[in-house]
């Protein structure tokens, strides 16, 4: 089983990859995430003569890398819909989901796949962004454990998106309504994290930036570690269940 998720993974890695879209998509994330990085760079070498007379003054992890990592969360929010649109909705309109369907191979061998494949694709954003993080130790020293905690918040967060993403594709046969369904699902998500600002409500609890805020704090907080597992689990049998219900009904 784990050598066919692996086949699937590698195969829907090569078609990501074979389009023009990912390369841009990747080369647009890069570089809006070294815009900022250069930005904050530069502020932070203007305010390093006033930053040097407070007590304990921030470091260049918490001026640099930590709004990096912050705008790099919603800059996947926007390019995830994009990018998993065609997961199964291109295998449902080319009809070849039907093979994969009928295929002695488990649902779960398949969504596990089509998931790993591409999050591929955003353990390499997240490793791009750690590297030119790293690029701050030519001039002195940064906070590990911070980093460390951003870059595996990332990931979660990602692997979130991802599997909405996925599910939203396996409910449709037309990609641009899967983008679509999905980031008006990611949307929602980001506005309950708007709300839960203004409302301390139960609101907060499903905000999937709020619970990414403690990992860009440096504070890898059990409840949103948790959190973010079962909302990947949950997403990811969600689709299962919808690809056997097709398997079922024929």
């Amino acid at each position: 089983m784990s050598k066919i998720v692996f086949v699937i993974a590698r195969k829907e890695l090569k078609l990501l990859f074979v389009s023009p879209l990912a390369w841009t998509f990747l080369a647009l994330i890069q570089l809006i995430i070294t815009w900022v990085f250069l930005g904050r760079l530069d502020a932070f070498l203007e305010l390093q003569s006033q930053l040097m007379q407070i007590a304990n003054p921030p470091g260049a992890t918490e001026v640099i890398i930590v709004p990096m990592f912050a705008v790099a969360s919603i800059v996947l929010l926007m390019a995830t819909p994009l990018l998993t649109m065609r997961l199964i909705a291109e295998e449902w309109r080319n009809r070849t989901m039907v093979l994969l369907i009928s295929a002695p191979i488990s649902m779960t061998t398949i969504v596990l796949g089509k998931f790993l494949g591409m999050m591929v694709f955003f353990l390499l954003t997240t490793l791009l962004t750690v590297i030119l993080s790293l690029s701050l130790l030519a001039g002195g020293t940064m906070d590990f454990g911070l980093l460390v905690s951003n870059a595996v918040g990332l990931i979660l967060l990602s692997a979130s998106f991802v599997a909405v993403g996925l599910y939203i594709s396996s409910l449709t046969s037309h990609p641009a309504i899967a983008a679509l369904g999905t980031l008006g699902l990611l949307l929602a998500l980001w506005i309950a994290d708007i709300v839960a600002s203004d409302f301390n409500t139960v609101i907060q609890n499903f905000s999937l930036l709020r619970h990414y805020e403690s990992f860009n704090r440096g504070l890898i907080d059990t409840f949103s570690l948790v959190f973010f597992v079962l909302f990947i689990l949950t997403f990811l049998i969600l689709t299962i269940r919808r690809l056997d219900g097709e398997r079922l009904h024929g």
